[in-house]
């Protein structure tokens, strides 16, 4: 289960890229009853999404040229400027060089061999989300790649995560999990093809009460299906959404857990 006892390779932050912040705020706050904090003047129109007034996910302006809105999931890394030497060395591409978020930490950003985007998060005094697998907050990541293999072996060159692969009607799901602990319990998500018409992508699930009033609401302020809520065996009941600019991100029920 995805926590806030962050550990190499584990996922610590999370934000979305907008062309309206403004727009996005009023969605997410609708949607999730986020509330929107600015990191003040000099953070270039960036912020924080906060549920009870705990960080769960940030907002920021595109900033890179060509850029579409999406979420960047990041990962935690020990030393961010080593990482985006092995990314390089292994097949994919350093889009930012690694620097420093004042004193809140280093980051990179990344996109993998396989064309889905990521990006790393070398923790100083932000150590990363501050709630995770609640109501409203991130619970899962997923990466949906045109060879989960080669996707596999190049995480795991970064991350040394482990992985296990679960038979699902029509594929194969494997699920990661950082390399230390027991690893159901170190699992944070999970590796599938890319189906088509889709574009490889990390895509978050955000934990709901009612995945279908989460649906609801998303269309109610504009947001768009992208696949409708569906019961998946043992797992939950899923949706994947758009916000109104277009930004993909999912929800899920989790299904009750054997006493």
């Amino acid at each position: 289960m995805l926590s806030t006892d962050f550990v190499t390779g584990s996922p610590n932050w999370l934000d979305l890229g907008s062309p309206d912040t403004a727009a996005s705020a009023e969605f997410y706050g609708a949607v999730f009853g986020w509330d929107y904090r600015s990191a003040g003047p000099d953070a270039g129109g960036y912020g924080f999404f906060q549920k009870d007034g705990r960080t769960v996910a940030a907002l920021g302006p595109l900033t890179e040229e060509g850029a579409s809105p999406a979420w960047t999931v990041y990962f935690r890394t020990p030393d961010a400027d080593a990482t985006a030497k092995a990314v390089g060395q292994s097949g994919g591409t350093v889009r930012v060089e690694p620097f420093d978020v004042m004193d809140a930490g280093r980051m990179s950003l990344f996109t993998d061999p396989g064309g889905a985007d990521f990006a790393v998060w070398q923790p100083a005094a932000v150590k990363g989300l501050e709630t995770a697998s609640e109501h409203d907050t991130l619970c899962w990541v997923e990466l949906h790649a045109p060879d989960p293999a080669a996707a596999r072996a190049f995480y795991r060159s970064l991350f040394g995560w482990r992985s296990q692969d679960m038979e699902m009607p029509g594929m194969t799901y494997t699920v990661l999990s950082t390399a230390d602990g027991d690893q159901e319990d170190a699992s944070f998500g999970g590796l599938a093809a890319l189906q088509e018409g889709m574009e490889p992508l990390w895509i978050p699930y955000f934990d709901a009460a009612d995945a279908d009033v989460v649906v609801t609401k998303a269309q109610q302020h504009g947001g768009s299906v992208l696949m409708p809520a569906a019961d998946v065996p043992e797992v939950g009941r899923i949706a994947w959404l758009a916000d109104p600019s277009g930004a993909p991100f999912a929800v899920i029920t989790p299904a009750p857990q054997p006493a």
